[in-house]
Formats: structure tokens, sequence, C-alpha cells
């Protein structure tokens, strides 16, 4: 290709060279360093004037770093009068924060994006952004490329038996992306969630509702002859209701509770004295409530029309279910000890949203501008920190994949645990032959790959190339296949400068 200036940064030079030798190219020459105090230092060593640039960084381990070189190429590229400058970042560096997730939280995507723009990027190519409406952010084109292609065909050449798999979304937040690829292989999906809040629904009901003993237990500990006996755990204005009766401020009892401590309790209207309008006297009688026992209770909601279908269009494997206790971040067996409560209280860090949203409206100070008390939950991501292993959580998988092989997808693997729970959760409790660990970006944080690595429950794990993995980490791996992007980030870049459509990189091709 003519006019056209292919620079390398620091973060991922073997990506570089692989785009540049099936473009039938070098890349061109920059001179990059650092000053003693850390000061990034470039020089472009060719003219750019009236050229294509294209700059090809990554995200890294150093991703402030490389963050950082990426803007100072750009300012001096376009210090060069280069014609147009493109950033092809296979990995897009801090893509999880692309929303607030505290009230006092940044969007950092989208400082990235104008600190981007700022410089003098003018179109920008990556692949399976953490969230697509980061493109959003820009105020430039942005060619979002997707990997699902390419680890659809490797699927298909891999996989042995590919046609029985199941795609399987280890969080709500991924069932787009997996639905994706499995209408792409027709394939079945399921998906798998984590109740996080398992712990939070006592200290909502004591916070919120009214107890109602037991029959066997009274107010005061000991046994209490009438199970209809309710006490309210309130003060105030509110009544008290013992022994069927609601007692006001005047003694006059108006309402009454009848039922069992199981389900809701019925209401009854009480008999009012009569009413005396001259001399007229009026009584309104109320018939005697039927007698209600425990499974017994005397309303009944009317059928909704829309619930009268036709039983052949049921489907048995979507109502499939399968449930886990996950403790300390493993599956264990349904005899397995519970965690202290005193552990749990002391461990709990996101607590309950309707909890919190009683908090925001009993108190004044709280959240008195409004908003929404529940952005520290998100649905496609691990929960931070150690702390949160020791709490026991629920896991559940709706679909069917008992003795089918699993294909585990997302877009990035940074943290081991999620993957690991879903692995074992598959296998233990729902029967499943084997498991693929698929990713986009595999960004492999701290000890993330070598924990996958020890995981039995796992077969393979397969990422591409587009963020820098180290050599050490791909020779001890015996599960990990790198799938290589660069042929379709070359592609990209050829579409880009002649002006072509790039919409048939989105293809799948058999």
């Amino acid at each position: 290709m003519r006019r056209v200036k292919i620079f390398s940064g620091t973060s991922h030079p073997l990506l570089t060279e692989s785009i540049c030798e099936r473009l039938g190219t070098n890349p061109s020459k920059a001179e990059l360093k650092k000053f003693s105090n850390g000061e990034t230092s470039v020089n472009i060593g060719c003219s750019v004037r009236e050229q294509d640039v294209f700059i090809v960084q990554s995200g890294s381990e150093t991703v402030n770093d490389s963050i950082m070189e990426l803007l100072i190429m750009i300012s001096a590229c376009k210090g060069g009068s280069a014609n147009k400058i493109t950033a092809v970042m296979p990995y897009f560096p801090y893509s999880k924060q692309s929303k607030k997730k505290s009230h006092r939280g940044a969007i950092t995507a989208r400082m990235i994006a104008n600190l981007l723009t700022i410089a003098g990027v003018n179109h920008v190519i990556t692949v399976d952004l953490h969230a697509s409406q980061m493109q959003g952010f820009f105020s430039k084109p942005v060619d979002n490329l997707y990997a699902e292609p390419l680890i659809a065909r490797w699927v298909k050449n891999n996989v042995q038996n590919w046609k029985e798999a199941v795609v399987v979304s280890k969080n709500p937040g991924g069932t787009k992306r997996v639905t994706s690829l499995a209408d792409a292989l027709k394939l079945n999906f399921a998906l798998i969630t984590t109740d996080r809040r398992r712990a939070n629904y006592d200290a909502l009901s004591s916070k919120f509702h009214s107890r109602r003993h037991s029959p066997a237990e009274s107010v005061h500990g000991d046994e209490d002859p009438n199970p209809d006996t309710f006490v309210n755990r309130q003060d105030g204005d509110i009544p008290t209701f013992v022994d069927g009766q609601s007692i006001d401020a005047t003694g006059v009892a108006s309402l009454a509770y009848t039922g069992s401590s199981i389900g809701p309790p019925s209401i009854e209207l009480s008999p009012e004295p009569p009413i005396a309008i001259g001399d007229l006297s009026i009584s309104a009688e109320v018939p005697p409530p039927a007698s209600t026992t425990s499974t017994e209770y005397n309303y009944h909601l009317p059928p909704h029309p829309e619930d009268d279908f036709d039983d052949e269009y049921t489907d048995d494997n979507a109502r499939e279910v399968t449930y886990g206790r996950l403790v300390q971040g493993h599956i264990v067996d349904d005899d397995y000890p519970s965690v202290p409560a005193s552990v749990k209280d002391e461990e709990e860090e996101a607590p309950c949203h309707m909890v919190n949203s009683i908090n925001s409206i009993t108190s004044s100070n709280d959240h008195a501008l409004g908003g929404t008390v529940d952005v520290n939950e998100t649905d496609d991501e691990e929960e931070p920190g150690v702390a949160s292993l020791t709490q026991e959580k629920m896991i559940t998988l709706v679909g069917h994949v008992r003795d089918r092989t699993v294909l585990l997808v997302d877009d990035m693997i940074d943290r081991p645990g999620s993957w690991i729970a879903a692995a074992e959760h598959c296998v233990k409790r729902a029967g499943a032959n084997r498991v693929y660990c698929i990713a986009t970006h595999g960004v492999f944080g701290g000890d993330c790959l070598e924990e996958m690595e020890a995981c039995s429950y796992i077969d393979y794990i397969i990422v591409t190339n587009s963020f820098p993995i180290p050599v050490n980490k791909i020779n001890c791996s015996r599960k990990l296949r790198i799938l290589d992007i660069s042929a379709l980030l070359s592609e990209a870049i050829r579409r880009n400068h002649h002006g072509e459509s790039i919409s048939a990189l989105f293809q799948h091709f058999d």
C-alpha cells in the first residue's frame, strides 16, 4: 500500500510485525524511550506528511505508560502534517470503566476517548469493546471489530461434536454476546447467574416487614395457644394486633387479622356499633369470615386470559434449572455447613437494593439529590476483593448441558473466580462433559492463568492475541490456545486506507 505508515508502540510489537507482514510492508521507524524521571519520549524517524498513519498500540500490563505513549505518538504525527491518523487498539484500555459505579466515580473510558480526540486521532479501530455503547464516547468514527467469526471457525475445526455443544454465559451481562455466537453456530445457549444478595433477605424482612410468630412461639418466646397472634415490631401510631384484634387509641377493634403463620394473613371487617341519625338507627352487619387453615386462604387471584396456552409449545429444556451452593469461590455439597452469620455480616459489602432504597427514603440526608443507590452492582463483571469469597452464594444454571460440551464465553478473562465457579457448576452439578473457556482478550491479571490451569474442570482456555501475554506464561500452560487476529486487523487497515466497506469483516465464513 502506498502512502501508508504503520507505527508500533511498545505494548505489542509482535502483533504489529504480523500485521505488516500480511500487508507486505515493514513497521515505520519511531524512537521510543523513557527519561530517568519516567517521562516518555517519542521521535518519529520518517516523514509522515500527507500520509495515512496507523499506530498499533494495545493495552498492556503497564497500561498507563501505553496510553501516554500512544497519545504522544498521535500528537507527533499530527505535528508532522499527517493526512489521517488511525489508532489501532485491539484491546481498549479502561474499557471496564465505561459507566459510573459509585456516586463519585469517574467514567474513565470516556476520558480516554476525549484524550485521543484532543491528541488528534481521526479514526479508531478496536476489537470487542466491553460495552459497544462506548462508541458514543467518541466524536470520531470507531470500527468495533468482532472476533466472533474467528472463534466460530476455531470451534468448528477443533471441538469434537461441536454441533451438540452449548454456549453458556457466565453472567447475565454477557447474554447478548453469547446468543450471537450461538446463533452463528446454530447451537443452544444457557445462562449462569450468581445470587450475591442471598444473605440480605433477612435484613430486608426485619427492616421493612413486621414479623409473624409461629404457632408455637409467642412474643416472649413461650408457647402461644393462639396461632393468630400478630405483633407489629414498629412503634408509634401504627396499631398493635393482639389475638386477631386491632386496638387503636380509643380501644375499638376495627380490623382483624386471621390466618396461620404460613402465607399472608386474611383481612376481615369486624362489626361496628350502630350509627344513630335522628330517630333512625342503622347497623352494618358483616358476615362471619370463612375458617382459614394453614394451607387455605380466603382470597384468590383471577386467572389471566393469556395464561391459557397450548401445551405443544412447551419446551422442557428451557425449564431445566440447576442450583448450586458457592462457598469461597467453589461449588460445595448440599450438606456443607453454612457460613456463620457473624462472618457474613462482617464481610458483607454490597447491601440489598431494597434495603438501600428504604434507607434512602427514611433518611433525610442520604441521596438528597436523588439518583440510583445500586450503582455498585454490575451484571457483567466479577466482585472485587477477597472478602467476597467468604460469603455463601447461590449459583444457578438455566439450560440443559448434561453430557454436552460447554463453551463458556465472555469478552475478557481478567480474574479467575467466576470462570472457575461456572466451570465447576457445569461439570459437578449439571453433568457437562468438558468446558472450554473462550474470550477475546486474555488479560490474565495476577495469577489468573495459573489458577485456571490448575482447575481440573476447565479443559481448554481460548483467547486471541489482542492483549500481549508474556512468553513464560504461554510456555507454562497446557490448556491455553491463542488465536491470531492479525489477519482481521490487517484487512481492516487495508479497507480503511482504500475507503472500502468493512462490513464483510463481520460475516461468518466456513
